[in-house]
């Protein structure tokens, strides 16, 4: 596509000549020829320091915030990062207009909620394309993921993708850093969902109130909304829409709402009260956040016109999620549950902590610790959680990233202290897990924290193999 019809598409202006645009790229590494590079300012350096490479790796044009001198064609926006994607939505033919666009934001319960809702969409006899945290999805094809939401030239390809390949529905986790770094500017969403909001991700936002209105973005581009009524910051979300918007809750107020709910180690059982009708429920996630996924995602199965039947068939026929209060099984007998969940939040691992206590019938033992290069504050606030809701309590090592293990696990240790619980430090994970089921016994239960689907440990900027799940298993089989 030339650069005139790409920038008249987009609404930019371009200046210095015009140029057949291959690709659009904003990583220089990945500049070939006839690539139009984009120069954008991240967290860690600023893409305008390789504009001149990039013209030497094949670069026809630039994107770029201020004029370089460069003898390329260039297009000179306040905010290449908008820019970028109205060029990627032009470049790949608004691939989003011949889909069903499904969105998901929040503090917890993202990942949950789109599978269920793809389960749901598929006992509707829908293809479904699927962009979250644990991979990104063609109907039952993976594509490897980086990150919850991918960067707009790559989200707009993926998109392309799934339109060719026919799919009818997309869903997609749209995170906090996506919004506020408009990931997916230029899409108008046909429903999106909020499922709540707790204390992450400071580190990169600073302030809880610019947290809250990174995610109030999605909702100014959306045309259905369904919320949360029971989070304290419904409100707050809610509020100056000039949208239809559907509540879920536990209370009577919302349009969607359960009651009579029973919570046990296989699962969920409830009514399901929705404008259209209700039902009894049964899922095969314990815990009341389950509940509340549920809710959510019945919301978006409404919005997005599929019936109560099939939705109630899609729900109760789906498998559990990878890393979301996952048992742990070998094939034989042990005294002991144990479950592997991504928790990384207090009030994440609070829920999940509080939904084993319904269920337990003896000691909680859990194994948690916290990432680096992340929020600090939340650090203590893991611990005293942890604290509270174990009888024990192993504190070890997560994603230490560039930071010390032993600086993130003194932070932590101050929070379990102050609980006055039982506890330990182990900086090795393995060990810590190790340790957790050697001294697990009869009907226990040990929750490995933090990381859930994640199959890799970062450590000083290098990522190696490590599964939680993996190494329970073979432990597990080691011992019985």
């Amino acid at each position: 596509m030339l650069l005139s019809e790409l920038c008249a598409l987009a609404g930019l202006t371009c200046t210095g000549g015009d140029a057949e645009i291959a690709s659009i790229e904003y990583d220089s590494r990945k500049v070939t020829e006839g690539s139009l590079f984009c120069c954008i300012v991240g967290q860690l350096t600023d893409g305008h320091k390789y504009a001149a490479q990039a013209a030497e790796k094949g670069a026809v044009a630039l994107l770029a915030e201020r004029p370089l001198e460069i003898a390329l064609p260039q297009i000179v926006t306040d905010n290449t990062r908008k820019a970028m994607a109205l060029l990627a939505a032009a470049f790949y033919h608004y691939p989003h207009y011949e889909m069903t666009m499904l969105g998901v934001t929040g503090t917890n319960g993202k990942t949950t909620t789109t599978y269920m809702l793809k389960s749901i969409a598929e006992h509707a006899g829908k293809k479904v394309g699927l962009i979250g945290t644990i991979r990104n999805m063609i109907g039952e094809r993976s594509l490897n993921t980086e990150r919850t939401t991918p960067e707009s030239v790559d989200l707009f390809r993926i998109l392309r993708e799934m339109a060719d390949e026919h799919v009818d529905i997309v869903i997609m986790e749209v995170s906090s850093h996506a919004l506020e770094q408009h990931r997916v500017h230029g899409i108008l969403f046909d429903a999106a969902a909020f499922t709540n909001l707790t204390q992450d991700h400071l580190d990169y936002h600073k302030t809880f109130d610019n947290y809250l209105n990174a995610k109030k973005i999605l909702f100014r581009n959306t045309k259905q909304a369904v919320i949360n009524m029971d989070d304290p910051h419904a409100a707050a979300i809610a509020e100056d829409l000039d949208i239809p918007v559907l509540t879920f809750g536990i209370r009577d107020r919302a349009d969607i709402n359960a009651t009579d709910i029973d919570i046990t180690a296989g699962g969920v059982v409830f009514d399901l009260h929705t404008p259209q009708g209700g039902c009894r429920m049964q899922l095969p996630i314990p815990g009341l956040f389950s509940v509340f996924n549920a809710m959510g995602t019945v919301g978006l199965a409404l919005c997005a016109g599929i019936g109560l039947n099939t939705i109630k068939e899609g729900l109760e026929g789906m498998m559990t999620v990878s890393g979301r209060l996952e048992p742990v099984k070998i094939g034989r007998p042990v005294p002991f549950s144990v479950f592997v969940d991504y928790a990384h939040t207090p009030d994440a691992l609070e829920n999940v902590l509080n939904t084993i206590r319904d269920f337990a019938k003896a000691r909680v033992i859990t194994v948690f610790g916290c990432g680096g290069n992340r929020d600090r504050a939340k650090r203590p606030i893991m611990g005293e959680v942890a604290g509270r809701f174990s009888e024990f309590a192993v504190v070890t090592s997560d994603n230490p990233r560039n930071e010390k293990p032993m600086d993130i696990i003194d932070a932590v240790e101050e929070g379990v202290k102050r609980s006055g619980t039982p506890y330990t430090v182990i900086e090795n994970r393995k060990d810590a897990i190790t340790y957790a089921l050697s001294i697990a016994e009869k009907d226990d239960i040990v929750l490995v924290a933090g990381k859930g689907h994640e199959n890799y440990q970062e450590i000083n900027g290098v990522k190696y193999h490590f599964d939680d799940r993996e190494i329970v298993e073979d432990l597990l089989k080691e011992r019985f």
